[in-house]
Formats: C-alpha cells, structure tokens, sequence
C-alpha cells in the first residue's frame, strides 16, 4: 500500500503531465505562428485550403525566419523535425508538409500532435507485460521530460509573440486611418480657406463699388442728381 506522501508526490506527477499534455510542444506552436503571419506570406504559407503548408523559399526561410525562433538556420534539420511529428512531403516539385492535425484556423488541434517514439526494429522486443498504471505513468514522463520540459515558458512565449504581432497590425491600421483623416480634415481646411478668401473678395469689391457710388453722388438714368439741381438754379 502507498503512503500518503508517495500518494501525493504521484498526484502532483499526474498533474503535471497533464498540465504538459494540454499544450502543444513549442516546436509546433513556432511553426503554426510562422505559417499563420502574413507577413512570411512570400516564404512559408498554408496551401489554397488550409490542409498543408508550403516554403516557397527554402533558403530565405532558413537564413531570416529559422534564427528567430528555433535559434538556428539548418533547413534539414526543420525537415526531420517535421517528420518527428508525424508529417508528410505532399508534393514532388515543392516543399509541402501536411499533418492531420496541423490545420489553418484549428490551432487547438495541435495539443494532439505527439512526437514519435523512436525503435529500434533490430533489437529483440522484450516480452509484453502488464504495468500497474502508476508505472506507466512514470515511463511516459520519463519520455516526454526532455521534449516537454520547457513546454509551457515556451508556449506563453510564443502567444505574447502572436499577440504582439497583432498589436503592431492594428496598430499600423490604426496609423493609416489616422493619415487618412488628417488628410481629409486637411483637405477641408483649404477648401474652406478658399471659399473663405472669396467671400473676402467678393465683399471688398462690393464695398469699394458702393463707395465709388457715393463718391459720384446719385444718379439717375445715368445722369447725376447734382448737374440736374444745378441745372435748375441756372433757368
């Protein structure tokens, strides 16, 4: 019979592999993330429905994209990587890689990728036995602790990443909105500046054209008032 402290310390093991399991391993989240940003579009992208996705450019990718996230620049070495995880070269005249689970829009999914188990065929099988499950248990994280290890600093990682890159997205469209009311808020200001100045004009030129009148005293018919009253004085 287990103790309570063995009872506990197995409890804690339990929660912790399946704290592990329920987010994916971070070479795959790094993957999803470069296929999922449009700004890579041009060399790594899913394929026209989503099921795969293709590296365009093998050598621009492993020169600027691979040193920013898996700190290294080894094409081939992404490839078996890839493989590890179960996917497949779908396609002869490009790179294309599918995998059941890796799809656009379905990132959830991925906590269900698993890395092979790697076996050798040559070795003799030893004879199945039946483990109690607590033993197995323990055989599956002593798996797991290298690749899981790191799994959930490097996923919290990887979503501030996206969600920072979403942020520098809104934020340009945010940028360009603004320019474009800036450039119409602008574009009002002249045209009333303009409409403005012609009403200036156009009210100068009529007060000039009534002090010109007055200047010439009244007329009528086109003869002025005055040159008649003097007229008069001289019958």
């Amino acid at each position: 019979m287990e103790s309570s402290s063995d009872q506990s310390h197995h409890g804690k093991g339990l929660v912790e592999y399946v704290m592990r399991k329920a987010a994916p391993p971070p070479f795959l989240l790094k993957t999803y993330m470069l296929v999922e940003d449009p700004a890579t579009d041009g060399v790594i992208s899913w394929n026209g429905e989503g099921t795969a996705f293709v590296v365009w450019q093998p050598a621009e990718f492993a020169s600027d994209l691979l040193p920013t996230l898996f700190k290294h620049s080894n094409f081939s070495s992404f490839v078996r990587q890839l493989n590890t995880y179960g996917f497949r070269k779908v396609a002869t005249n490009r790179w294309e890689f599918s995998n059941d689970k890796f799809r656009r829009g379905d990132r959830d999914k991925l906590c269900e990728i698993r890395r092979r188990k790697s076996s050798s065929s040559n070795k003799p099988q030893p004879d199945v036995q039946v483990q109690p499950a607590a033993a197995k248990l323990g055989q599956i994280e002593e798996d797991d602790q290298k690749s899981s290890s790191s799994t959930s600093s490097s996923s919290e990682l990887a979503t501030l990443i996206l969600d920072n890159k979403r942020l520098k997205q809104e934020n340009g469209f945010l940028s360009s909105e603004l320019a474009v009311m800036k450039k119409r808020c602008k574009g009002l200001v002249d045209l009333a500046a303009i409409y403005g100045g012609h009403l200036e004009r156009e009210d100068q030129r009529g007060v000039d054209e009534l002090e010109e009148t007055c200047s010439e005293g009244p007329k009528l018919f086109g003869v002025r008032l005055e040159l008649e009253v003097e007229a008069g004085n001289n019958k």
